[in-house]
């Protein structure tokens, strides 16, 4: 596929995907059309953006636009506890403005490709949580979403399966992707790195939790190969492949920084060991992430010295 002038929808684009995802666009001469909840000041003159809330409102510039490919990475999170209104928020901001965003595309004789952000938190957690060894999870392991996010995500994953099996017209991918990290994010590294540069100590409990660490920059070039690749259809993973556990986190920021305040909280909650299983996307795409953890980490604590001056 050829970027050059190809017109291009990205929801979500001021996150910290997303504004990686469209600044590769606009690299590669895409034209796109960014919507967020939030500004989009961060990302340039070059770009098109419309602040909008999509449980709300289409905008009927999104329909005029006619995009040929689509990126829909909006969604609100709730990472601890789920409140009760929760509930609603979710499925506002996540089902229902995915289904009218689907609604309003669908007729468009000029969408080719859609992507789909979604989320390894549709696979059953008993296969990951309290288990001897790490579970490489793959795209045909067993479905029984985790929390609000996961049912979120797998609702609108069948929602793309039904309309590709029956109208057929554009291509759809839901990419699921594993555990975010990445510069200007909310992630628990980010948090980590912004709280030891104040000279403030981190708060770390269940270090020995395995989670599948993927770089933001990785995982705009993870969506654009699958929009890319023919043959990329359906769920995929889209993680880095190799499980790190907090403990190594906590480690490679010990080295990063020097000195490191660690404040070690209780925990009894169960015990992750998850991972991509990265076989099928290889296979599409010919292509896997390659930002280590400890890159990445290097990359975000130069990214907030640079933003509070240091």
């Amino acid at each position: 596929m050829k970027w050059q002038d190809k017109k291009v929808l990205v929801t979500g684009s001021a996150g910290g995907i997303g504004r990686m995802l469209v600044g590769r666009l606009i690299s590669l001469g895409a034209e796109v059309l960014s919507v967020d909840i939030a500004s989009g000041n961060e990302l340039g003159h070059q770009v098109d953006h419309i602040q909008v809330d999509l449980s709300r409102e289409i905008p009927a510039q999104v329909c005029t636009f006619n995009p040929e490919v689509v990126f829909h990475l909006a969604a609100t999170f709730e990472r601890t506890e789920e409140a009760p209104g929760y509930w609603k928020t979710s499925f506002e901001n996540n089902v229902l403005l995915s289904h009218r965003l689907l609604e309003a595309l669908s007729l468009m004789p000029s969408l080719k490709v859609f992507v789909f952000a979604s989320s390894y938190l549709v696979y059953d957690p008993e296969q990951y949580l309290n288990v001897p060894q790490v579970c490489y999870l793959r795209e045909s392991d067993r479905i029984a979403p985790r929390n609000l996010v996961g049912l979120a995500k797998y609702f609108t994953e069948r929602e793309l399966n039904f309309i590709q099996h029956t109208e057929g017209r554009f291509r759809t991918v839901s990419a699921r992707i594993f555990r975010v990290y990445g510069c200007g994010s909310r992630d628990v590294i980010s948090r980590w790195i912004r709280s030891a540069l104040q000279e403030e100590p981190i708060e770390v409990y269940g270090r020995n939790n395995r989670f599948d660490y993927i770089y933001a920059d990785d995982v705009a070039e993870g969506l654009l190969r699958l929009a890319e690749s023919s043959g990329a259809c359906g769920v995929i993973n889209l993680g880095f492949g190799v499980p790190r556990s907090i403990d190594d986190v906590v480690a490679i920021l010990q080295s990063e920084l020097g000195s490191l305040q660690v404040k070690d909280l209780p925990y009894d909650g169960p015990v992750e060991a998850s991972c991509a299983d990265m076989a099928l996307f290889k296979n599409l795409t010919g292509w896997l992430p390659s930002i280590s953890l400890e890159d990445g980490i290097h990359r975000i604590i130069l990214y907030e010295k640079k933003r509070i001056g240091r």
